[in-house]
C-alpha cells in the first residue's frame, strides 16, 4: 500500500500526551494517517461528533458519549482513557462564608453544563459518599447537554453564559461550583472537600477506580468499511500511550481495565437522571470487542 492509499481519518483529539505520542507513532503506519484538526477547548467537539459524526475519531467526554450511545448515535467507544482526574477538589466554595459538603441539600451550585462529566464525579460523589443526592441540590448552568435529544431534569436551572461561574460564586448568586481544568488559583475560593487530595487518595483506596472524563469513539461506518484501519490505530494507541503519573494509570487502556470506572459512572447517571435508557457495561463495549478481537488482553 503506498502512502496515498492510507485511510485518512479526520481527528479531533486534544490532550496534549496523547496527541503527541500518536504523532510520533503514525509515522510508522501504513494503513492509516491521522488528519489533526485544532479544537480549542477540545469539548467544542463534542457536540458537532455525538450530533453529526464530524469526525472519524474523536475525543468524547465520557457522559457524551454514554449519552450518545443511549440516543443509537453510530459510535463505538474503543477502550482508552485520553483523560482522567481525581475530582475532589473541583468543587469550590467561598473562604469568607464556606459551605461544607453535607450542607449542600437545598443549596444552589454551579456547572458549565448539568452533563458536564466533572460535575457527574462531583455529583456521584456528594450523593455516594457524603448523602446529598443530585436532586437535593439547585443547580444552575451556563449551556445545555452536547446531545440535541437530552432535556435537563427540573432541578436544573439554565442561565445562559452572560456570567463567569467564578463571578457568580463570589457574588454569592451560588454557593458552591464546580469547574475543572479551569479552576481558578484564588485563596479567596476554596475546596468544599476539605484537603481533596487526601480525600481523593482516600476514596481511591476504597473504589480502585480512576475517575474517567475523557475518551475515544471513532464512527462506526468507518470501521465497517475499514476495520483493519481501526485495528492499526488500536495497535497505534497502545504504542502512544502515556506512562503513569505517581503510580496511577490515567491513561488506561483495555475493556477490563474500564469496567470500575464505566460501571460506577452508569449507576451515578442512572441516579442523576442522565440517560433515556438503561445502559449495559458489557453492551457498551461489544462492538469494541468484536472490532479488535485478538488485540485486547482482556
Amino acid at each position: 500500500m503506498t502512502p496515498t492509499d492510507k485511510r485518512r481519518l479526520s481527528t479531533a483529539i486534544g490532550y496534549k500526551a496523547w496527541r503527541q505520542g500518536l504523532e510520533r507513532e503514525q509515522a510508522h503506519e501504513t494503513l492509516f494517517a491521522l488528519d489533526f484538526v485544532d479544537i480549542e477547548p477540545i469539548h467544542r467537539a463534542f457536540a458537532p461528533m455525538a450530533r453529526t459524526l464530524r469526525y472519524d475519531v474523536c475525543e468524547m467526554a465520557v457522559i457524551t458519549a454514554l449519552q450518545a450511545l443511549a440516543y443509537d448515535k453510530r459510535l463505538i467507544l474503543l477502550p482508552v482513557t485520553l483523560a482522567a482526574r481525581f475530582q475532589h477538589g473541583c468543587l469550590i466554595t467561598r473562604a469568607d462564608n464556606p459551605i461544607t459538603a453535607g450542607a449542600l441539600a437545598g443549596r444552589k451550585v454551579g456547572v458549565r453544563a448539568y452533563t458536564q462529566t466533572t460535575g457527574v464525579w462531583v455529583r456521584g460523589i456528594l450523593e455516594n459518599d457524603h448523602g446529598v443526592p443530585a436532586r437535593s441540590i439547585a443547580w444552575v448552568t451556563q449551556e445545555g447537554a452536547h446531545l440535541e435529544e437530552y432535556r435537563n431534569p427540573a432541578w436544573v436551572d439554565e442561565v445562559g453564559t452572560d456570567r463567569a461561574l467564578v463571578d457568580m460564586l463570589r457574588a454569592g448568586d451560588i454557593d458552591a461550583a464546580i469547574l475543572g481544568n479551569d479552576l481558578p488559583d484564588d485563596p479567596d475560593l476554596v475546596p468544599v472537600i476539605a484537603h481533596p487530595a487526601e480525600a481523593a487518595a482516600a476514596w481511591y483506596a476504597r473504589h480502585h477506580v480512576v475517575p474517567t472524563n475523557h475518551v475515544l469513539v471513532v464512527r462506526a461506518d468507518v470501521a465497517e468499511a475499514d476495520p483493519e484501519a481501526i485495528r492499526a490505530l488500536w495497535r497505534c494507541l497502545l504504542r502512544a500511550k502515556p506512562a503513569p503519573r505517581d503510580g496511577v494509570d490515567f491513561a488506561a487502556t483495555g475493556i477490563d481495565a474500564h469496567r470500575g470506572p464505566l460501571e460506577m459512572l452508569l449507576r451515578f447517571c442512572n441516579q442523576q437522571a442522565l440517560l433515556p435508557r438503561p445502559l449495559d457495561f458489557d453492551t457498551i463495549y461489544a462492538p469494541a470487542r468484536h472490532l479488535l478481537e485478538g488485540l485486547l488482553a482482556d
